[in-house]
């Protein structure tokens, strides 16, 4: 099958109390999500990788890969105003049969397990994310109470999530909700099931300051 893989990358930075958006931050002396998308081409090669930025940013990013010599095959289109909005006009530009993974830019160090095992899934289960068990306690809480959950009957959800293209081309033309958290709830409001598989504990989304400590000792390790 031929697979592609959708990576978005609309942040801002806000988070990470910085002027330059945070995709675009380096850690190990290369920005982040240049190191995301070598993960995917290093996993398959064959792998067509779609790069959705905010419009503003395009420009940028190729400066960066001169600046970089960063040679990686990679088809570039804008975002829109939701990640919802990016993830349908990336879906636009694959007309060929296929498995279609979505990534966060900022998530460099997804390993080529969990990428191969994201498109192995797929094609058997149409609808694959990848998890990873929660280890601390949670509650709930509201207004007017809070109450210790079973952490075994929670999951922390991670990218890259897989899907049968025509499957996802489905999902994406229902109209926008603001459930829609990522990929997985938009397939799932088609009521198709999902399925789960083990991802890497690494993959950690970069979004706050802490973060990037944490992976600058992974980037060394």
């Amino acid at each position: 099958m031929n697979r592609f893989a959708i990576i978005v990358a609309g942040g801002k930075g806000n988070r990470m109390n910085s002027e330059l958006p945070k995709q675009f931050i380096t850690i190990g002396g290369r920005p982040i999500l240049m190191r995301t998308i070598e993960q995917f081409c290093k996993t398959d090669s064959a792998i067509t990788i779609i790069l959705v930025l905010p419009k503003e940013q395009i420009t940028y990013w190729q400066e960066l890969q001169t600046e970089y010599g960063f040679e990686v095959p990679v088809l570039v289109t804008a975002g829109g105003a939701t990640r919802f909005h990016s993830v349908k006009n990336g879906l636009a530009l694959i007309t060929k049969p296929g498995l279609v993974a979505v990534h966060d830019g900022v998530r460099p160090f997804v390993n080529a397990e969990t990428i191969q095992k994201g498109y192995q899934a797929a094609e058997s289960h149409q609808a694959a994310v990848p998890v990873v068990d929660v280890v601390d306690s949670i509650r709930f809480v509201n207004e007017s109470k809070n109450e210790a959950l079973n952490r075994a009957d929670y999951r922390l959800v991670q990218t890259p999530q897989v899907f049968q293209l025509e499957l996802l081309h489905k999902a994406y033309e229902q109209q926008f909700s603001e459930s829609f958290t990522d990929d997985a709830s938009v397939v799932e409001a088609l009521g198709e099931p999902i399925f789960l598989f083990q991802g890497n504990r690494e993959n950690i989304k970069l979004t706050t300051p802490f973060d990037l400590k944490v992976a600058e000792v992974l980037i060394k390790d």
